[in-house]
């Protein structure tokens, strides 16, 4: 037996895939620490419970990729501490991040994050970790569903041209 058969929990990770792993914890406290920055902007209620669920999604993909660094003998990188709660009000209007500008946000890092799973299953010769980045990529277009969701029910999405064919008479 070759040292990549068997439980792939046993076979060493390749170069790419401790750099994607690490990348995506670093990436992912940014993001964290973003939004909770960013749940101190949000005014709309259900706004406020997708950025939360933004949090815990980030959250909980780092404990299985810290799980997985720590198991090969890889460094962590540093995460930012955790952002206080402020009052809406206080945030004066020309320093305050909109509600759309929010949900924008959501959608684009939604996109990022689906682009970078894939590419991240792409490189993996552990199935391990390939199957784990299939389970957050299946999470974040999820997660990206109901931020679309929203963004058409409070008429925040700013379509592309849209494309219309004309009928011929």
């Amino acid at each position: 037996m070759g040292i990549l058969s068997g439980n792939p929990q046993d076979e060493p990770m390749h170069y790419g895939e401790v750099f994607t792993v690490w990348s995506n914890v670093l990436a992912n406290n940014g993001m964290i620490a973003g939004y909770q920055s960013l749940l101190n902007h949000a005014g709309d209620q259900d706004l406020q419970k997708l950025v939360q669920e933004g949090i815990e999604g980030l959250q909980n993909e780092n404990k299985q990729l810290e799980e997985l660094l720590k198991a090969n003998g890889v460094g962590l990188p540093q995460a930012s501490p955790e952002r206080p709660c402020a009052d809406l009000e206080s945030i004066p209007a020309g320093a305050r991040f909109m509600d759309p500008e929010i949900g924008a946000k959501l959608s684009a890092d939604s996109a990022a994050g689906l682009v970078a799973c894939s590419q991240a299953m792409g490189q993996s010769i552990r199935e391990d970790i390939a199957m784990m980045y299939g389970q957050f990529h299946a999470a974040k277009a999820q997660f990206g569903a109901k931020v679309l969701k929203l963004n058409k029910e409070k008429g925040w999405l700013i379509p592309p041209p849209l494309h219309m064919t004309k009928k011929c008479d």
